[in-house]
C-alpha cells in the first residue's frame, strides 16, 4: 500500500487549496477513503470520508460546508477541495483507506496564515 499526498502549501485566510492523494497497492475502487489532519501538538482527527463509489460523503463539523471530498477511481486518486480556509485548518493532511490498510503516508502540510 502506498499513499502519496500532495497539494499543500501556504495560503491566506479565506483562500483555497486542492489536495490530492495517489493510492496504489490495493484495489482502490473497493475501499472507502478518508482524509485526516494533525495539527502540531494535537491528535490526528478525521476530516472527511467518501465511500468506494463516491456516492456517500461525510465531514467533520469543523469543515462542513467548506471542504469537499471526491475521488477518481480510474486514476486511483482521492481529492480534498478546501475553501474558505481558516488558520485553525493549519495541519499536516493525510489520506487513508477505510477500512484501514498499510501505514500512513508522508502527508502534505497546509498552513493558513496572513
Amino acid at each position: 500500500v502506498q499513499l502519496v499526498e500532495s497539494g499543500g502549501g501556504l495560503v491566506q485566510p479565506g483562500g483555497s487549496l486542492r489536495l490530492s492523494c495517489a493510492a496504489s497497492g490495493f484495489t482502490f475502487s473497493t475501499y472507502g477513503m478518508r482524509w485526516y489532519r494533525q495539527a502540531s501538538g494535537k491528535e490526528r482527527e478525521l476530516v472527511a470520508h467518501i465511500s468506494s463509489s463516491g456516492g456517500m460523503t461525510s465531514y467533520a463539523d469543523s469543515v462542513k460546508g467548506r471542504f469537499t471530498i471526491s475521488r477518481d477511481n480510474a486514476k486511483n486518486t482521492v481529492y480534498l477541495q478546501m475553501n474558505s480556509l481558516k488558520p485553525e485548518d493549519t495541519a499536516v493532511y493525510y489520506c487513508k483507506p477505510f477500512p484501514a490498510l498499510g501505514y500512513w503516508g508522508q502527508g502534505t502540510q497546509v498552513t493558513v496564515s496572513s
